[in-house]
């Protein structure tokens, strides 16, 4: 009896440690294809993308938002940008009133398309040695350039109008060009523009015209103005039915002569033409007063003129709420779906009430008659907020998953 039962003591020992030995097997390799599957899908593994097509030194679209436009030149196809892609040589990048793209060059420098700019990649090429070739032309529009520190022989070059302006390493420069003539802004590094041969340096903190005969006599960077009130963010209250009055004021830190001031106020945050409430360019004082301004949500600007012809950029918008105060109603959202289309890109859309205003960092859309919306981030989390309201200020907020579209919490 004492021997049998050794016996079957050492058969039971012998199956736990197989299975032990199974069980760990089985958690490691478990454990492996969980996180290599989360992996793949927060790197956009499984997003198709047109890495397999990208032409020798392309320049890529990085980011990019509302309506843009690239036009080929090898085939002359108008594409519609929908996801993180390529521009060769050749090709134009053309942006509507709502559409900004940024764009990576070959030398790592950052191209920023605003909105309703035509711009065309003339060339952006690497040659023995290390070196760059960047050349790109502004049409029509405003372009911004930021470089960091460039390899030697690089050549970073805008053409814009008559001119081609050399653009050195650790420089910030902005760049107009519209039906009145051309404009460089330098805030940081410098440039050298040549225009029939004539070449002029423009350093940090300096603003030139262009003229057909050459660059206009430099000055002083003019800042745009300082916005005051209504506050970023602010709710304005409409007590009476009959619209809010709001009073707008800024103040201006410039040192230069100036002789009035432009704002607008609009609708929009990308103040297209249909949405603009106010278009006054040539206040000289410091306040303007807007009366009868019903419930919604509403986005101001400024710029400065100076008394030597020059304009700033514009500030960036602030934007303000008037709501009128009714009975609190709840506001939810349904439907919610998840388009990932590469990069850290995507597009969220859904269902609430109409005239919802559906915001997701600084984005913002409303929601259609019918209270569908459709909004696009970019983002490298696995998550984001999404905040809604009405212009009786209810409010609500949850959190989206971006792998499955879930509403993993409510704010």
């Amino acid at each position: 009896m004492e021997r049998k039962y050794k016996k079957i003591y050492v058969e039971w020992w012998k199956i736990q440690r197989s299975t032990i030995t199974g069980l760990v097997i089985f958690v490691i390799i478990a454990s492996s294809v969980v996180f290599g599957g989360w992996y793949a899908i927060k790197n956009n593994w499984f997003v198709a993308t047109e890495q397999a097509d990208l032409p020798k030194n392309a320049a890529k679209i990085i980011s990019f938002e509302g309506d843009v436009r690239i036009t080929r030149a090898a085939t002359r196809e108008t594409i519609l940008v929908t996801k993180e892609t390529w521009v060769a040589a050749g090709d134009t990048i053309q942006t509507q009133a709502d559409g900004r793209a940024i764009v990576q060059m070959i030398d790592q420098s950052v191209y920023s398309v605003r909105p309703n700019s035509t711009v065309v990649i003339r060339d952006n090429s690497s040659f023995f040695g290390g070196g760059n070739n960047v050349r790109v032309s502004l049409d029509d529009g405003q372009l911004n350039v930021r470089t960091e520190d460039q390899p030697e022989n690089t050549e970073n070059i805008v053409e814009m109008r008559d001119s081609e302006t050399q653009i050195g390493s650790q420089t910030d420069a902005s760049f107009n060009a519209d039906a009145r003539g051309a404009e460089i802004r330098v805030s940081r590094g410098d440039v050298e523009t040549s225009v029939g041969g004539n070449k002029t340096r423009i350093n940090a903190n300096e603003y030139a015209a262009v003229n057909p005969g050459g660059v206009a006599s430099k000055e002083q960077l003019l800042p745009p103005p300082k916005p005051g009130s209504p506050g970023n963010m602010a709710q304005v209250a409409d007590s009476s039915g009959a619209g809010a009055s709001v009073s707008f004021n800024w103040s201006d830190d410039s040192q230069i002569s100036l002789s009035s001031y432009y704002l607008q106020v609009a609708r929009s945050s990308y103040f297209a033409a249909d949405s603009i409430l106010v278009d006054r360019s040539a206040l000289t004082s410091q306040e303007f007063r807007l009366g009868g301004l019903p419930p919604g949500t509403y986005y101001w600007r400024l710029k400065s003129n100076s008394r030597s012809g020059q304009t700033s950029d514009w500030s960036e918008p602030w934007k303000f709420s008037v709501i009128r105060r009714q009975p609190s109603r709840a506001i939810e959202a349904t439907e919610w779906k998840i388009e990932a289309v590469g990069g850290g890109v995507y597009i969220i859309s859904g269902k609430t009430q109409p005239g919802v205003q559906v915001k997701i960092g600084d984005k913002q859309v409303f929601a259609s008659s019918d209270g569908t919306f459709r909004l696009q981030i970019s983002t490298q989390l696995s998550e984001t907020a999404v905040e809604l309201s009405d212009e009786s200020g209810n409010r609500a907020g949850v959190v989206i998953s971006l792998r499955n579209a879930r509403v993993l919490r409510k704010f």
